[in-house]
């Protein structure tokens, strides 16, 4: 036996158990099953998404990435900047970057892309639901709206 198949019989002997004491004994803080990356991607993606709901109602103005005025690829840049993630300026770039993951696999946080002709030409935070946070035009703003296309490709950021 190795010494982290020992940590839930130290857990139940002890009750609990310090972090530095399951280092020591090679244990895990993560969830069962739950890689460090993915992690860590989770709480990216959730920080992007709140920072994303905080500009509500900003406007739309071609080419800004913030703090203030944005495109939809600069609400996506800026979102993820502040949550510690650098993306490229464009949507297109922006999916280029990515993980590309399927429609079953999306979680909140995750971007979506919407495409025409092999072009993206928008990009969105996924807000769950069907829904996403987007900047989508000019004379509008940072809003939460329903997908309105199937024509839509999902990546996560890593």
């Amino acid at each position: 036996m190795t010494a982290q198949m020992h940590v839930p019989s130290l857990l139940s002997r002890a009750g609990a158990v310090s972090a530095l004491t399951l280092a020591a004994v090679g244990g895990t803080l993560a969830a069962p099953g739950a890689a460090p990356e993915a992690q860590a991607a989770t709480a990216h993606a959730s920080k992007a998404l709140s920072v994303a709901v905080a500009k509500k109602g900003a406007p739309y103005k071609y080419g800004a990435v913030g703090p203030n005025r944005f495109d939809c690829s600069g609400l996506t840049l800026y979102a993820y900047k502040q949550a510690g993630k650098t993306l490229p300026r464009t949507a297109q770039q922006q999916y280029n970057k990515t993980r590309h993951i399927s429609a079953s696999s999306r979680q909140k946080g995750d971007l979506v892309f919407f495409h025409s002709g092999g072009r993206v030409y928008h990009v969105g935070i996924y807000a769950g639901s069907g829904k996403i946070w987007h900047s989508p035009k000019t004379g509008s703003w940072v809003k939460l709206d329903k997908i309105w296309t199937s024509k839509v490709l999902y990546g996560r950021v890593r």
